[in-house]
């Protein structure tokens, strides 16, 4: 059998609560903040950082950028789980930062370099909008800041950096999106649908696969067997893990002091 057809959503689940219970008793921490999009990933860890820390001491946090249409199902992940929670809304800051920035050009200081507006750069710019609000909650309340991503989005730099990449510990970055379905299928608090649910980014408008170009699946065939049992897409998934390496390591740290390769 493949590694995936054994996989034991159940067994994994009591082993993260254990590591989560350890590096709580290790860093001498009781609480956990961690924001709630209503997706599949921070559901699974709200709920396990539930029960392994109680539910009273996991505050979710619900960050809309003006309208969000599933804000409901980010509610009822918080009702199910009896987590503490609060909705504070980022719409403003955004558009507070197109207005400082002066995205429009309509008014240049004397020798300010223009700043145009780049989509790319605005949809990125609301995960790291709202991990500086998580980390201001997190600080105020003495607690740790819990990331929600996975393996599959790692891998292929489907990922903020120093947004959704920014936490203080990963509890789902070991397992591959199909995985951390089965870990969600495994804990009866969950609502069965929300662990289902198609994963998007909330902001793009599009699902995640078709925003990648590939399957789930064919990412988790990729990372768990080496290939996704076609060669186009292995090459696929491949540029985008090269690509998105910067992501994945910690910024390179210039030395004066060593030699100069070719030197």
């Amino acid at each position: 059998m493949k590694p995936y057809e054994t996989f034991d959503g159940a067994r994994v689940a009591e082993k993260l609560v254990a590591e989560i219970r350890s590096l709580a008793e290790a860093q001498h921490f009781s609480r956990v903040v961690l924001g709630i999009s209503g997706g599949k990933d921070s559901t699974v860890t709200a709920a396990l950082c539930a029960r392994a820390l109680g539910a009273e001491n996991v505050y979710g946090v619900m960050l809309p950028d003006g309208e969000q249409k599933d804000l409901a199902d980010s509610q009822r992940v918080c009702e199910a789980l009896g987590i503490q929670k609060r909705v504070i809304n980022i719409g403003a800051i955004h558009a507070a930062l197109k207005d400082v920035t002066d995205q429009t050009g309509e008014t240049w200081e004397e020798g300010a370099f223009p700043i145009p507006f780049s989509r790319e750069s605005d949809i990125n710019v609301g995960p790291r909008l709202r991990m500086t609000v998580l980390r201001y909650i997190a600080q105020a309340l003495d607690a740790r800041l819990a990331g929600t991503g996975n393996l599959s989005e790692i891998t292929v730099g489907y990922c903020t950096k120093d947004g959704d990449t920014s936490c203080d510990f990963a509890v789902l970055a070991g397992l591959t999106s199909l995985e951390v379905v089965q870990v969600g299928l495994a804990l009866p608090e969950l609502p069965r649908d929300l662990v289902e649910k198609t994963p998007t980014d909330g902001l793009s408008g599009m699902s995640d696969e078709e925003k990648l170009g590939v399957s789930y699946a064919a990412i988790h065939r990729y990372i768990r067997e080496g290939s996704s049992g076609d060669s186009t897409t292995d090459e696929k998934i491949a540029c985008m893990e090269r690509a998105g390496m910067h992501k994945r390591v910690r910024p390179p740290v210039l030395s004066p002091f060593a030699e100069v390769q070719g030197e």
